[in-house]
């Protein structure tokens, strides 16, 4: 029954064409956590809030601020520059950022860039001006507030940056207005390039639709959606990276402060006026009375721009002040499942109907840059599925900390609708172009601990990386010396590789989710009747095996393992695979786990001592050599989507870690001090946490941008 409706399924896909669900949607009107304190959507306009009217009537500025708020704003900040009062910087930057989103109404869009720029230097002084340092209460509703201020007056300052499409990384900007002026220098903090990046989108824009869960953090600086732009194809890493990709950035604007002084006049420090970035060294500024940039008119605010990876990390160090990120994991990666290149590659349906086809798309894809230090985890999907199938354990698995920083996730599309010994042969081939592209040399360790994870018939592919079949697959179709097969050299070899396999040394570890280890009832003979009406057949392998059978008359037992099996026939219970597969050597350093399906309520057409997952039961899912079982309450399509499986896959890596880790085949020791990089990212692939329960990686960045230790 539960195979009639696959094919069905696959039928109606295949005549009238799959509805893909959208995994976000634009807002009309963007994200702004002032939105209600300020009434930003207020037909009025924005106000500010009733903490800054207390403010001005404390201050006897609430008359003024009715007759003409520019004259209050002044007189406000000559208060602000004699008194060390919180709720003074507080009520400054607030109303910049009100006087900023009037201006923007208006279409003013220098004099909104200068109120923007008043609330970001304000409110950056606020959270770590050395002068506030004895006053300030994080524990006061309205230390959260300016955090609120900062972030938002950045976003719509980086807005303003974006639709003059002027905002480029490596770059330095002179933000000049009506009567003052800003420097601002762009800096990449991750393992990109400057030039990495085609353009940048705001998070605040959009809502996630399809994945499961949303993995954000809170703190400062503007979450963004990078997207990156395709190196030229002679690059022959490439290919690993799907066009239109995005990855998560977080953009923060670090201001000079009292403490660090490091303001000079801009003809000092910028000699240039065009886009190239000029030699900046920061001139001290020995500061004894409270002084503040933004409040001279003379002297010239400098900032630095950065851009955050915060799959490396999502603190900084700011000062003397360790400071989390305000991070997106999820909005990134569903913007880039929602772009149209996406969707364009990623088609089960002629995956599964026509494997020639989708042959052009075949390969291993890389969603974040490759990184030799951290181990790949290859996830393979099954019958009539896709990478997308893995996005929601993936989103998931990423959100943690201890697996971000030691693992780096790769997934392998092929057409599902070919045999799956083929595509374990041709994943064989993959695996082998990947090392020889990223580490010729062998010298990338971390590749040499690979862990698979595949759900159902991807389970099986993934298993047929680490097996010793001698010539047991060979014995299936012949019962002649593979020496005795007469043909063209190219057609004989790729024959005997496909039905000879040898362990993957790169492979330690296979995690397997739903798995048919000894084939499913859903390949019966109404099913695979239908599979081979509807599913084309890989042109080149069956006519490489027709021209084999043709010259060597009588040489093989059942031609029809070789030139009429699709994937249908190839998941068959009685398919002579199986048995083969079963009692194969393996090596004994790899480690399987098994993940298996049973729905505690089946439907009353399976029975009521059905025991599996719709398609696979578990007298096929189990199996003796795993070191863990899970059982899961699940049908076969969503098991590794289920919370209870991914937290598995979860603890396994973990486990596989430790085990990585005690037999010292992944340097990762914990230095005393080592220096980091001169772009202020943590480098060394060894760090360890002092607190091993620590739930935040870090950056460490100076006032003065110069490079510093970590410990």
């Amino acid at each position: 029954m539960f195979g009639w409706c696959l094919v069905m399924a696959t039928l109606l896909c295949g005549t009238s064409g799959c509805i893909t669900a959208r995994y976000l949607e634009n807002r009309p009107i963007r994200d702004n956590a002032l939105e209600s304190t300020l009434h930003l959507l207020r037909w009025r306009g924005p106000e500010i809030s009733e903490r800054t009217q207390h403010t001005l009537r404390r201050y006897g500025l609430t008359e003024t601020y009715e007759k003409d708020c520019v004259v209050c704003n002044k007189q406000l900040r000559e208060l602000h520059r004699q008194n060390l009062d919180p709720e003074l910087t507080y009520a400054v930057s607030e109303l910049a950022y009100v006087e900023g989103k009037k201006a923007e109404r208006l279409g003013h869009t220098s004099d909104a860039m200068n109120h923007y720029g008043i609330a970001l230097t304000t409110s950056y002084r606020y959270l770590f001006g050395p002068q506030l340092a004895e006053v300030r209460n994080q524990y006061d509703p309205q230390f959260r507030a300016v955090c609120d201020l900062y972030n938002e007056s950045l976003e719509d300052l980086l807005r303003v940056l974006c639709a003059e499409n002027r905002l480029r990384p490596g770059q330095t900007y002179t933000i000049q207005t009506a009567d003052r002026k800003f420097v601002i220098r762009t800096e990449m903090r991750g393992g990109w390039k400057p030039d990495e990046f085609d353009r940048y989108e705001f998070v605040s824009d959009f809502d996630i639709k399809t994945l499961r869960n949303r993995h954000t953090t809170f703190g400062l600086g503007v979450p963004l959606v990078a997207v990156r732009k395709p190196r030229g194809r002679e690059d022959a890493r490439e290919k690993y990276y799907p066009e239109g990709l995005s990855y998560a950035v977080t953009a923060l604007l670090r201001c000079s402060t009292g403490k660090d002084g490091a303001y000079a006049k801009s003809q000092e420090l910028f000699p240039s006026s065009d886009n190239t970035r000029p030699d900046i060294r920061l001139a001290s500024h020995n500061v004894a009375t409270p002084y503040y940039a933004n409040e001279d008119p003379n002297e010239t605010p400098v900032c630095v721009l950065e851009f955050f990876d915060p799959l490396r990390a999502n603190q900084i160090k700011l000062g003397d002040d360790w400071v989390p990120l305000e991070t997106d994991l999820t909005t990134p990666l569903a913007y880039f499942l929602d772009s149209p290149e996406y969707r364009k590659r990623d088609r089960a349906t002629e995956g599964l109907l026509d494997p020639d086809d989708a042959q052009q798309k075949r390969g291993l894809y890389m969603l974040e840059p490759y990184d030799p230090n951290r181990i790949p985890v290859l996830m393979v999907h099954g019958l009539w599925s896709s990478p997308l199938t893995w996005m929601d354990m993936f989103n998931d698995l990423r959100s943690f900390p201890e697996i971000r920083q030691r693992y780096q996730f790769w997934f392998y599309l092929y057409p599902s609708g070919q045999p799956f010994w083929l595509s374990a042969t041709q994943l064989r081939s993959d695996l082998f172009a990947m090392r020889q592209t990223f580490d010729a040399t062998g010298q990338d360790r971390a590749i040499d601990n690979m862990v698979l994870v595949g759900h159902s018939m991807g389970g099986l592919i993934s298993r047929m990386q680490t097996i010793d079949s001698g010539d047991d697959f060979w014995n299936i179709v012949s019962d002649q010396p593979k020496e005795k097969l007469r043909g063209p050299p190219q057609d004989v070899n790729k024959l005997v590789s496909a039905l000879e396999f040898r362990p993957n040394k790169s492979i330690s570890r296979v995690i397997t989710i739903g798995t048919p280890h000894r084939g499913s009832d859903l390949a019966n003979s109404a099913t695979r009747w239908l599979a081979g009406k509807l599913i084309k057949l890989p042109k080149m392998a069956i006519s490489t095996s027709n021209r084999l059978t043709r010259a060597n008359p009588g040489f093989f037992r059942d031609t029809r393992l070789l030139t009429e099996a699709n994937a249908v026939d190839s998941l068959a219970p009685d398919s002579p695979i199986f048995p083969v597969m079963l009692k194969a050597k393996t090596s004994p350093e790899i480690v399987y786990h098994n993940i298996v399906g049973i729905m505690e309520d089946p439907p009353l057409l399976a029975g009521p001592n059905y025991q599996g997952d719709g398609v696979v039961e578990y007298e096929s899912a189990k199996m003796e050599d795993v070191k863990s079982e899970l059982i899961v309450d699940s049908t076969h399509t969503k098991i590794h989507m289920e919370g209870k499986s991914i937290f598995e896959v979860r603890r396994i890596l973990l486990e596989h870690l430790r085990d990585v880790d005690s037999e010292d085949r992944l340097a990762w020791e914990a230095p005393t001090r080592t220096p980091l990089a001169t772009d202020g990212l943590i480098s060394d692939p060894r760090f360890r946490y002092e607190n091993q329960n620590a739930q935040h990686s870090v950056f460490q960045v100076s006032g003065s941008n110069s490079p510093t230790d970590r410990r």
